[in-house]
Parts: C-alpha cells; structure tokens; sequence
C-alpha cells in the first residue's frame, strides 16, 4: 500500500497555501485558532474526494463561501480549494500525486451557469500523475466535464460517462483493470483512518456491548472497541501489548476481556477493588478515552495511515507519556499523523520517537508551520 510522502492546501479556510512533507510520524502541535485541525481536515477531504463524497463534504461545513480563504488574492486568481496528496509505493518505486480543484458554480449576469444547485461546489480540474522513472505521466487529467484518462495500456480515453459538476473522476472510473493507477490511489486513500470524535458520554456506544465479530481495526468512533479487544485476546490470543499500555496508565489496574458469545463485553479492575470488575458505563470518560486510544493504537492490524486530532481531550496530564508510548510504538506499523495542543505530549513523542513536533501558528490571517520552506521542506531536514 502507497504511503503518504507530501500533502499541499491551498484556499482552504486559513490554509491560503501550504506544500510540506510527511514522514513515518507527524506531529503538529498549536494553541486554539491556529488552524492546526485544518490540517487535519485536508485529510478527511482528500479521502472524501476518493468515496466520491468531497463536494458534499464541503457543504456540510457550511458551502464554499465557509471553506473558502477569506484573505486577499491575487487579481483575476479564482476562488477555489485545491488539495494534492503525493503518496510512494516502496515495492513498484512508483510516486503517485493526485489533485483536485473544487470552486463555485458559474455565474452568468445574474443567473447560475450550467447544471448545479447556486451554492453548491463543483469540482473544477483533477489530475492524477505517476512516476515510474525521470518523467511524470499524466493518468488522469479533467477540466471541468471535459478530460482523459489513460487505459491499462497507456492510450488516452474519454472518460466514458458523463460527469456531474459535483462528482470527482478518481470516484466515478471504478474499473480497476483498465484503469489501474486510478484504483491504487482511491484504495490507499480510502484505507486512511480518522480518530477524532469518539464519545465518552453516557450514551456512547463504547459503553456497550457490541456484536462479538472478529474486528482487527477499531471504527472511527469506537462503537466496536469490545470486539476489538476480544479480537486480540481470544483470536490473536495475545494482549501482553494492551496490557502493558494500560498497566503503564492505571497502575494496578488490569483490563478484564471475558470470551465473547453473541456479544463482545469488557471490564477493568482496579487495584483498589481486586474482587469487581467495573463495567464501560462506570468508567470515567478519560479512562474510557484511553481505552479507545489503546483500541485504535494497538489493534491487530493498523490501518496504513492513521490520523489522530487532539487525542489529549479528557485526559489526565499524567497520561500524557503513556499515551506517546502507544502512539510511537503504532508509527512501527502505520503512519500516524497527530495534531495536538498539548505541549507535553508533543515533547513526550518527540523524545520517545525521534521526532521533531512542527509548530502551527497564525500570520496575517494564514495558517503557517514554523520552519517550512516555500519549497514545501523544512529549514532543518538536514539537521
């Protein structure tokens, strides 16, 4: 599976235009309003432009004049978001970099211009390119609903289907065979993993039992962390990782996976209470929180690229190292990308995984990461 070498934003809320590398592990760290979860953002859209649902993410955060840059352009640069991922393949050395542009429908005098709803967005060009050797070819070029796209043997087609304004190519060309660039992207791309919004509360689902199927990643919002857990006690038949990361959070405390019927259920020992088990629903929300983290980090089998947005929330200071233990440990097996504004577990990775954290800030309005360079490096890569 391709991994991730580079991520370009441009027009992007506060991203007016940033072009910088990823590695093995990514660590981002900011205060509030510094536009870090922005980063982020450009993942999940990027994905989305893969399932064919990225102009639809965008009107869910509120239409193209919210995610729009808000600052000054250039005269005559027109108001679009462009998002570009360059990922790397080891095995074949082939690079892959995929580009779309999303924009607004078209206005003519006072009336809308072309099939689309007035507000909507409308994904405006698309380019996907390879690069087996000195040259990039071009697999996938589109301007507007006109482009082509290039077969299994390299020859130049129409799209062969007529494109909606509001769908991406990289999602509507689905055949595989005769479009095979095409398919290694949208799956690497669509493997990428998001933990961001897993609830705590008291009636979230990481406070039940869930089906007893055997489940080797954790879902986005924990709903299986029980099958998960149960996967990795009764089907690898191995927790001494699981139970290493919550020894080092909870001293004393032991994690309790029983084996699973029609259900998957687990439970905690404190050292306080040796004889009860605490069931999810009477657990605090940070040690819940943690459990979900330990689910996600170090599930039987990670996704490729595994993104984390302040995974700090409810948590004790006190955990801060532990949960760097985990999150370096899963960067052996899986990219992990982490955004953070806590600063003692961003020194906390950096320190266990070698790692420098990249500080995000604000200038004039625009979302920077200290020390990147025009040229997308970083001023101290040869360090």
């Amino acid at each position: 599976m391709p991994t991730v070498r580079e991520i370009e934003a441009a027009g992007y809320r506060s991203l007016r235009s940033l072009r910088f590398p990823v590695g093995p592990l990514s660590v981002f760290v900011g205060g509030n309003g510094t536009g870090k979860t922005n980063l982020y953002r450009v993942l999940s859209l990027l994905q989305a432009a893969a399932a064919g649902s990225l102009t639809r993410a965008l009107a869910a955060e509120g239409g193209m004049e919210s995610v729009l840059w808000a600052g000054p352009r250039r005269k005559g640069e027109p108001a679009r978001v462009r998002l570009s991922a360059e990922l790397f393949d080891d095995a074949t050395g082939h690079a892959y970099t995929y580009a779309v542009e999303v924009g607004l429908v078209p206005q003519v005098g006072s009336a809308t211009y072309g099939a689309g709803f007035a507000l909507e967005p409308q994904v405006k060009t698309e380019r996907l390119t390879v690069q087996a050797g000195t040259r990039p070819v071009t697999v996938l070029d589109r301007d507007g609903p006109a482009g082509f796209v290039r077969d299994e043997e390299g020859r130049k087609r129409p799209f062969g289907t007529d494109l909606l304004p509001t769908e991406t190519a990289l999602a509507a060309l689905q055949d595989a065979v005769r479009f095979p660039e095409l398919q290694i992207v949208r799956q690497a791309l669509g493997a990428w993993r998001f933990y961001h919004d897993v609830r705590t509360d008291a009636g979230s689902p990481l406070r039940r039992p869930c089906l007893a199927v055997t489940t080797p990643t954790l879902a986005s919002d924990g709903a299986d962390l029980a099958a998960v857990f149960a996967t990795l006690a009764h089907i690898r038949g191995d927790t001494a990782d699981l139970d290493a990361a919550f020894a080092d959070a909870f001293s004393g405390a032991r994690l309790v996976v029983p084996t699973p019927d029609r259900e998957a259920r687990f439970g905690v020992i404190f050292s306080e209470y040796l004889k009860r088990i605490f069931e999810p629903s009477e657990l605090s929300d940070g040690t819940l929180r943690y459990l979900a983290l330990a689910g996600a980090l170090l599930a039987y089998r990670l996704p490729p690229f595994l993104a984390l947005n302040e995974p700090e929330a409810s948590l004790h200071p006190d955990l801060m190292e532990p949960l760097a233990r985990m999150i370096v440990g899963a960067s052996k097996r899986s990219q992990v990308w982490l955004v953070t504004h806590s600063e003692r577990l961003a020194a906390a990775v950096a320190e266990q995984g070698g790692v420098r954290p990249r500080l995000v800030l604000k200038r004039e309005g625009a979302t920077g990461i200290d020390g990147l360079r025009r040229s997308g490096a970083f001023s101290d890569e040869d360090e």
